[in-house]
């Protein structure tokens, strides 16, 4: 005697692994979009703090508003030590 499972349940054992093998092959895409995104933003990272340094130039330490494009100085704070005796 033969030892083997039943047709249904081999039929059962090859449909779930052929549903992992699935999966782990959509992860490993999704992994790889998941890097081209992250390139994407630290690009666009790099972007935003080169346009904010001609900014910077032109008009000083400002915070814009997005909405309208007005913008406030941004003033410096000034720590004051406090002298104790």
């Amino acid at each position: 005697m033969e030892n083997k499972i039943t047709a249904e349940e081999l039929k059962l054992v090859q449909e779930n692994q052929g549903k992992m093998n699935q999966a782990l092959s959509q992860v490993g895409v999704l992994e790889a979009q998941k890097y081209g995104l992250i390139g994407h933003i630290q690009e666009l990272n790099k972007q935003v703090e080169d346009n904010k340094k001609v900014l910077e130039e032109k008009y000083g330490a400002i915070s814009i508003n997005l909405h309208d494009g007005s913008f406030e100085e941004i003033k410096e704070e000034v720590e004051v030590a406090e002298v104790i005796e």
